[in-house]
């Protein structure tokens, strides 16, 4: 299937302003979807004791960890750079060895008042406090991963988020020009439905830990999308020509559109 022209108008047809608010647009959003992703890998790797990401790190994170406990798997992940790694080692040991109160009340507690209640705190009902030993314990229990409640908030704010954010680089895009129209269809369709799958394969991770591939597969998809769109966008905006006959054969087609 061949491009059709009808209501198609190349970034090369649009003013120059329009050209401006999208590049602007997708340089904003590009931005934001790298910090994005350095915020998914700093929160994930390291769950499963190496540094780089890996499909252990999701399982760990949707699922939990037979061998450790969820306090265990933060100092691992996304906690491991807020303490030094002595301090960090020394905590580790202190669950390991049975999460003994003498020993909290000895050199553990002072850690945590140093390192963790700045924001640990009861004032913030988002994250586990860590204030005592009580609450301290709740996070030293057997780690099973992200609670429903947990995965019920972080699914809304995605399906919205990456639905709106995908929705203006796709219409963007949109005005590109590629030989086959039916390539565009399946770059701008892959993903919404990534999206959809990686959202329900948090939930069956949690059952059926092999479904972490799917985590991983749906978020490379989503970022080889963007990419294609972002990068095509913006060069055919500011750097491409279409090619002599297409050329001739669309003007007519949009100074016609202009005259209506």
């Amino acid at each position: 299937m061949t491009m059709s022209w009808r209501f198609f108008v190349h970034f090369t047809h649009l003013p120059l302003v329009q050209r401006a608010v999208y590049t602007g647009t997708l340089l904003t959003l590009g931005l934001g979807y790298a910090f994005a992703m350095i915020h998914v890998v700093s929160s994930h790797a390291g769950r499963d004791g190496d540094p780089m990401l890996s499909v252990d790190d999701i399982i760990i994170a949707y699922s939990g960890s037979k061998d450790g406990t969820h306090l265990e798997s933060a100092l691992k992940g996304p906690m491991s750079n807020m303490l030094p790694a002595e301090e960090n080692i020394e905590i580790v040991k202190w669950i390991r060895a049975g999460t003994d109160e003498k020993a909290y009340d000895g050199r553990i507690k002072k850690i945590f008042e140093k390192r963790c209640i700045a924001c640990h705190n009861n004032r913030n009902p988002h994250i586990p406090s860590l204030e005592d030993y009580e609450q301290v314990m709740h996070t030293a229990e057997a780690d099973t991963g992200m609670n429903i409640f947990t995965l019920v908030r972080v699914s809304h704010i995605h399906l919205f988020g990456l639905t709106f954010i995908f929705y203006i680089v796709s219409s963007i895009f949109s005005h590109a020009y590629l030989r086959k129209e039916w390539h565009k269809i399946v770059i701008v369709s892959v993903p919404f439905i990534a999206i959809v799958f990686d959202i329900a394969s948090w939930y069956i991770t949690k059952i059926f830990q092999p479904f972490a591939w799917v985590v991983i597969i749906s978020g490379a998809m989503m970022g080889m999308s963007f990419s294609i769109q972002f990068f095509v966008s913006i060069y055919q905006m500011w750097f491409y020509k279409l090619p002599a006959e297409t050329a001739e054969e669309l003007d007519p087609i949009i100074q016609s559109s202009w005259r209506e």
